[in-house]
């Protein structure tokens, strides 16, 4: 039988026994719905998991022993970061979570002209958190012992002027392909926009700050499509996809 994974941030040592906090807790019970006795893995995103086992499952507390450490590692040898501009409810949703299963390691939500959702400083705040349950709850159910870094939103052009290395946004008129570049160091940055794609300003603003504009076939592609395509691409050309 399949074991449950679950993420937790505090330190993990065979033989301890934690309490696990209030949201993990309740995620035990009432939507894992485990047991006393029954078998857990836990990770802490510092590399490797670790079996363990219910020692108290009861509404007032949730206790595991970490019982065997094992020195897993699923992470992709190359490095993504990935610039996702915000799209509406679930096209985001479920870009972010199958960008976690693809191997990305940082994601950053970004506000750009064509945008359509429109979130001010309390509801910012309530999506970021939400994005980032999503990316733990990913990392879980993928099998990964490292949680990719969900970054605060950011501005687009704030965004691409922090970038190095190899540098690509997702251009359905770009001639150039995935194939023509090379990452460096084994990282790569890519940037993919919204519902509306990018405006022209925003295209040339990406190539001043050294962006490489690509293309992923002769269709254009949905933005949430889009992120999954290119994840799949650089996983396939230089990730562990081969």
């Amino acid at each position: 039988m399949r074991v449950s994974r679950l993420y937790v941030s505090a330190p993990l040592n065979v033989g301890s026994r934690i309490e696990l906090d209030e949201d993990a807790a309740h995620y035990v019970r009432s939507v894992l719905r485990l047991k006393q006795d029954q078998a857990i893995v836990l990770f802490n995103g510092q590399g490797g998991e670790y079996r363990s086992r219910f020692s108290e499952v009861s509404r007032k507390c949730v206790r595991v022993e970490i019982e065997q450490f094992s020195d897993r590692d699923v992470e992709s040898p190359l490095a993504v970061t990935l610039g996702m501009g915000i799209s509406r409810g679930d096209r985001m949703d479920w870009a972010v979570q199958k960008a976690v299963e693809l191997g990305v390691a940082q994601l950053t939500p970004l506000f750009t002209e064509r945008c359509v959702a429109k979130l001010n400083d309390d509801k910012k705040q309530q999506r970021l958190q939400h994005w980032r349950h999503i990316v733990q709850h990913a990392a879980e159910q993928s099998g990964r012992t490292r949680v990719p870094v969900m970054d605060e939103i950011a501005e687009l052009a704030e965004w691409v002027s922090r970038q190095q290395g190899l540098r690509v946004f997702l251009d359905p008129y770009a001639a150039q392909t995935l194939a023509d570049c090379r990452p460096e160091n084994n990282h790569i940055t890519l940037l993919s926009g919204p519902e509306g794609g990018f405006s022209d300003s925003e295209r040339q603003f990406a190539k001043a700050a050294g962006f490489i504009p690509v293309r992923l076939g002769g269709r254009i592609l949905r933005t949430e499509t889009a992120v999954l395509s290119a994840l799949s691409a650089v996983q396939t050309l230089w990730g562990d996809f081969c």
